[in-house]
C-alpha cells in the first residue's frame, strides 16, 4: 500500500467504502480550493506588482521595449538573469538527472559561475561599448549581413522548436501532479499537459508581448523571491521527511542524505560517464564552452544584461548571477538525490533517465510539502514557467524584429510599427510553441539532456563567432560561413553513428569547439579581414567598470572550488 500511496496524489482518492460525500472528501475537496485559492492569490500579486512598476514607462520605442530602457539596475539583471535560466525545466529536468544520476549534475549549475565571470569582464565591456541590442546585431556590425541573418535563423529554430515547447512542457508536468487534473476533469496525462501548456503559454505571451524586456525583468525578480522560498523548502522539508525513517529530526535527516547513498553525493563522475553525469574532464573543457555560450551569447539570456544603466550595473548582475548558481545546487540538484532516497531507494520507481525521472521532483513536492502550501509553491513553478518561457519569447521577437523585419522590410517604419511587428511576431511564436509542447513528453532522453543536445547543432559556432569577433581585429566574414554547416555535419553525425554514443556529448562539443578555432585561426592566416576592425563608441551608457567586481569574482571562484571539495571522496562523496 505505501507504494501506491507515492502515486495517488498525496492520498486525494477515494476509496470505494467512503461515500462520495463524506468529511474525508470534503476536507480534501477544501484543500484543493485553497491550493487553487493561494495559486491564483500569488499570481495576481506578481501581475499587479509587475505592473505598478513600469506601468509609466514608454514601449514605444525599441529601447523602451527590447531593451528595458537600457535602466536596469544590477540586482534586477541578476533576478532576471536567474529566473530566466531557473525554469520548471530545471526544476524539474536537472532534479531528474540528479535522481537518474549523482551530484555531478551540479556542473550544469555551479560552473557557469566561471562563465558568467568571463561575461562580466571580457564580453559586456565590449558589447555595451558598441550599444549592441542582440547577438545578430553584433554579427552584422562585425562580418557581414549574411552572416547576421543565418545565425538570427538558428536562434529562431532554437527557440521555437526546442527552448519555448519544453519550457511549457516541464512546467505542465509539475502542476498537472501538484492539481491532479487527471482525477479532477477525469481525462489522459496528454490531455492534462495540453490544458496547461496553453493556458500558461496564453498569459506568458501576454506578459511578453505587451509588456517588454522591463516588464518580464521585474516579474521574473518578484517570482524570484517566491522560487526563493518555495525552492528552499522543499529540500529542508525532505530532509526532515528523511529523518522521519530514522525516527529523528533534520540532523537525522542529513546524516540519512549523507550516508544512504554516499556514491550520490559525489560531483566527481568518471570520465567515460555518459549523461545524466557529468564526467569530470568536462568541468574545465566541454562544460565551460557549453556554459560560456549559454551566458555570454544566448539572446536569452544576455539581453538582460545589455538592458543595463550602465557598464558596472551590468557587471554586478552577472557576478551576483553567478552566486546564485552555486545556490541553485540546493534547489534543482540536491532534491533529486532527496527523492531517490525517499521514493526509489527501495525500488518502488522507475530510476531511468527520461519521464520516470522528470517525474521525481513533481511526487517529491507532493510527498514532503503541507498542503495548505501546495498553491504558493504552484504559483511559484507558475512563476518560474512564465519567467523563461516570456523572456525566451521576448528575445526571439526582438532578433526577429530588429535583425530580420526591420533591415528587410521596415527601414523607413516608425518606432511603434516596429514595436507592433515584434508583437505580432510573439504573439505567433507563442501560438506555435504551445502547439508543439504536448509532444515534448515523447521524447525519452530526459528534458534537460533533451534541450541541451538540441543546442549543440549550433552552440559552438555561435560562441565561436563571438570570441573571435571580439578578440581578434583581422577575423574574416568568411571563417563564421564556413564553421556553420562544417559544425552542423559532424555533430549530426555523431547522433546517428553508434561509435560516439560511447561518449559524453560534451566531449563531442569541446572537441568541435577545437576544431572550429582552428579553422578560424586558418583564415586569418589565408585570408584575414583587410582593415582591423575595433567596435565602435555608441556612447549609450558610463562605461565605468565595477571597482569590487575582481574581489566578487574570486570570492565567486572560491565558492565553486569549495562545493567540488565537499561533494567529492575528500568530503561527503563515495
Amino acid at each position: 500500500m505505501r507504494k501506491n500511496r507515492l502515486f495517488k496524489r498525496g492520498g486525494g482518492f477515494l476509496h470505494p467504502k467512503i461515500s462520495p460525500h463524506s468529511k474525508k472528501n470534503k476536507g480534501e475537496n477544501n484543500k484543493m480550493a485553497f491550493t487553487v485559492a493561494t495559486f491564483i492569490a500569488f499570481t495576481v500579486l506578481v501581475a499587479v506588482l509587475s505592473w505598478w512598476k513600469t506601468r509609466d514607462d514608454d514601449l514605444s520605442t525599441k529601447e523602451g521595449y527590447f531593451l528595458a530602457g537600457r535602466g536596469l539596475p544590477g540586482i534586477v539583471i541578476a533576478g532576471s538573469l536567474m529566473m530566466t535560466n531557473l525554469s520548471a525545466e530545471q526544476l524539474v529536468g536537472t532534479n531528474g538527472q540528479a535522481f537518474a544520476g549523482n551530484m555531478s549534475t551540479m556542473a550544469w549549475e555551479a560552473t557557469s559561475a566561471f562563465a558568467l565571470i568571463v561575461l562580466a569582464f571580457v564580453f559586456l565591456p565590449k558589447l555595451l561599448r558598441g550599444g549592441i541590442a542582440t547577438i545578430p546585431e553584433f554579427f552584422e556590425m562585425r562580418y557581414d549581413t549574411f552572416t547576421m541573418r543565418l545565425f538570427s535563423l538558428l536562434f529562431l529554430i532554437a527557440y521555437v522548436v526546442t527552448m519555448l515547447p519544453t519550457i511549457l512542457y516541464s512546467g505542465a508536468v509539475a502542476l498537472v501532479k501538484i492539481f491532479d487534473l487527471e482525477s479532477m476533469f477525469g481525462i489522459s496525462y496528454f490531455s492534462a499537459i495540453t490544458i496547461i501548456c496553453i493556458g500558461t503559454g496564453i498569459i506568458g505571451m501576454c506578459y511578453a508581448v505587451f509588456g517588454g524586456l522591463k516588464a518580464v525583468a521585474y516579474s521574473d525578480t518578484i517570482n524570484g523571491i517566491g522560487l526563493i522560498i518555495g525552492g528552499f523548502a522543499i529540500p529542508i522539508l525532505g530532509i526532515l521527511a528523511l529523518g522521519k525513517l530514522d525516527g529523528g529530526g533534520f540532523m537525522a535527516g542529513l546524516d540519512h542524505l549523507i550516508s544512504a547513498t554516499p556514491e550520490k553525493m559525489n560531483a566527481w563522475s568518471a570520465p567515460n560517464a555518459l549523461p545524466p553525469e557529468v564526467p569530470w574532464p568536462l568541468l574545465l573543457t566541454g562544460m565551460f564552452v557549453n556554459n560560456l555560450f549559454y551566458w555570454a551569447t544566448n539572446q536569452s539570456i544576455i539581453q538582460r544584461s545589455l538592458g543595463g544603466k550602465n557598464l558596472a550595473e551590468s557587471q554586478k548582475g552577472a557576478i551576483w548571477a553567478g552566486f546564485f548558481k552555486c545556490l541553485d545546487v540546493f534547489v534543482i540538484v540536491l532534491p533529486g538525490i532527496i527523492a531517490f532516497q525517499l521514493l526509489a531507494a527501495n525500488g518502488q520507481m522507475d530510476t531511468s533517465v527520461g519521464m520516470a525521472a522528470d517525474q521525481a521532483y513533481p511526487l517529491l513536492v507532493m510527498k514532503v510539502l503541507p498542503k495548505p502550501l501546495m498553491g504558493f509553491f504552484a504559483a511559484v513553478m507558475f512563476g518560474a514557467i512564465l519567467s523563461s518561457f516570456n523572456s525566451v519569447l521576448n528575445s526571439a521577437s526582438t532578433i526577429f524584429t530588429l535583425n530580420v523585419w526591420q533591415p528587410i522590410w521596415g527601414k523607413q517604419a516608425s518606432n511603434s510599427k516596429v514595436v507592433k511587428v515584434g508583437q505580432i511576431f510573439g504573439t505567433v511564436v507563442g501560438v506555435v510553441s504551445i502547439a508543439i509542447a504536448p509532444f515534448v513528453m515523447f521524447f525519452g532522453t530526459g528534458i534537460m539532456n533533451f534541450i541541451n543536445e538540441c543546442w549543440g547543432f549550433f552552440s559552438m559556432p555561435l560562441l565561436t563567432a563571438v570570441l573571435f569577433g571580439l578578440l581578434s581585429k583581422k577575423a574574416p566574414a568568411i571563417a563564421p560561413k564556413i564553421v556553420i554547416p562544417i559544425h552542423i555535419v559532424l555533430y549530426g553525425l555523431t547522433k546517428v553513428i553508434p561509435f560516439f554514443s560511447r561518449f559524453h556529448y560534451l566531449y563531442v562539443v569541446f572537441a568541435l569547439f577545437v576544431l572550429e578555432c582552428i579553422i578560424y585561426a586558418i583564415c586569418i592566416k589565408v585570408s584575414p579581414r583587410q582593415l582591423a576592425w575595433e567596435m565602435p563608441d555608441a556612447k549609450v551608457m558610463d562605461m565605468t567598470p565595477w571597482k569590487s567586481g575582481k574581489v566578487w569574482a574570486i570570492a565567486g571562484a572560491a565558492v565553486v572550488a569549495i562545493m567540488y571539495l565537499i561533494f567529492s571522496p575528500l568530503g561527503i562523496g563515495a
